[in-house]
């Protein structure tokens, strides 16, 4: 009897031996398709998704030296960059919830503002400085022989406004042209074919035309410095539940831009890369634009109780668009920017 029993308790403590294999067998799997779910490193940091849409421009590289080189999961991040072309597509892609933000110009994020859908400027990426400009037919000279030509533009953007802001300085209006409304690639395009008089649009269209003799560069946003900025932006709703993701991309992005002060070249390389451009065509394009580094970012945010000059050109930015009717009513320029986190950043 005895002997009995002690069969059934090594029975007992065999099946039990055998059921705490398979719940750790199970356990692990469970982990690790946990872990794939949340987005964990595998080594106990937990990443935070993050979803941001743009257009292709080459002041956006740094989001994509940020990303390749491991500096937004270095600060806990998972940080998905979403090449959208079509404006109203981005648009719709906030809109529905499919983004958490956008890297874009300040005139379209007023628009995007007044159709309801608040955003929190956290960087400043670039300032245009000459790669926006004006094309014009080889027989049209200066700003003010456009009278009566026909311009192609991107009406409400920042295109419009760089048009407005040359004319004004040659003592002219829209008034005085004749609008062909289409993007900024397609006004680009559409000149080299010879289809309009005059175009409005960025690179590299203004240095294909110039290089190849097919029309003249009457003007560039190098005139107009801080008059294009563009800048990354979330969500306010998405932003006031994750103020350390914020922390953290900007945290990632000063840190990027510090990279690329010390290692130009292979920084390059990454970025045109993201881009999807050749380096060669990045490094030309960084040209005529500007990108900003922590320093910078702080000096151009300012604080709440001293607004920097991002203020200054968002509020130009607003004032264009109410002024023009393509927002109905003037958004808060200070609801849309959050100098928190360029303040609180160190590298």
């Amino acid at each position: 009897m005895k002997r009995k029993l002690n069969r059934i308790a090594i029975l007992f403590l065999a099946l039990a031996l055998a059921g705490l294999a398979l719940a750790g067998c199970g356990g692990g799997s469970k982990q690790k398709a946990t872990d794939q779910q949340t987005g964990s490193s595998g080594q106990g940091q937990q990443l935070t998704p993050v979803k941001l849409t743009m257009t292709t421009w080459s002041g956006y590289g740094p989001l994509f030296l940020a990303r390749d080189k491991g500096f937004f999961q270095k600060h806990g991040l998972d940080v998905q960059l979403i090449v959208i072309q079509g404006l109203g597509e981005r648009k719709q892609a906030l809109a529905g919830n499919q983004v958490d933000g956008i890297a874009t110009t300040l005139d379209i994020e007023t628009q995007i503002v007044a159709a309801g859908i608040p955003l929190k400027q956290i960087w400043a990426l670039d300032d245009s400085y000459g790669g926006d400009g004006i094309l014009a037919k080889p027989e049209i000279k200066t700003i003010k022989d456009l009278k009566g030509k026909n311009v192609a533009y991107d009406f409400g953007t920042a295109s419009h406004i760089l048009l407005l802001s040359i004319l004004a300085k040659n003592g002219m209006t829209e008034n005085d042209i004749h609008h062909v409304q289409m993007s900024a690639s397609d006004a680009g395009s559409t000149f080299v074919a010879g289809k309009v008089d005059a175009a409005v649009t960025w690179e590299p269209w203004l240095s294909k035309v110039v290089k190849e003799n097919k029309g003249n560069l009457l003007a560039t946003s190098k005139e107009t410095p801080g008059l294009i900025m563009d800048t990354v932006a979330l969500r306010s709703d998405w932003a006031d539940k994750h103020p350390q993701a914020l922390q953290a991309m900007v945290d990632a992005l000063a840190e990027a831009m510090q990279y690329w002060e010390s290692n130009k070249a292979e920084a390059n390389a990454i970025m045109a890369k993201g881009l999807g451009i050749k380096q060669e065509e990045f490094e030309s394009n960084l040209q005529t634009l500007r990108l900003f580094n922590l320093a910078q970012n702080k000096e151009m945010f300012g604080t709440a109780d001293k607004p920097g000059t991002l203020y200054t050109s968002l509020q130009q930015a607003i004032d264009f668009g109410f002024n023009n009717k393509v927002i109905k009513s003037k958004t808060d320029a200070k609801a849309m920017i959050d100098p928190t986190f360029v303040n609180r950043a160190k590298i």
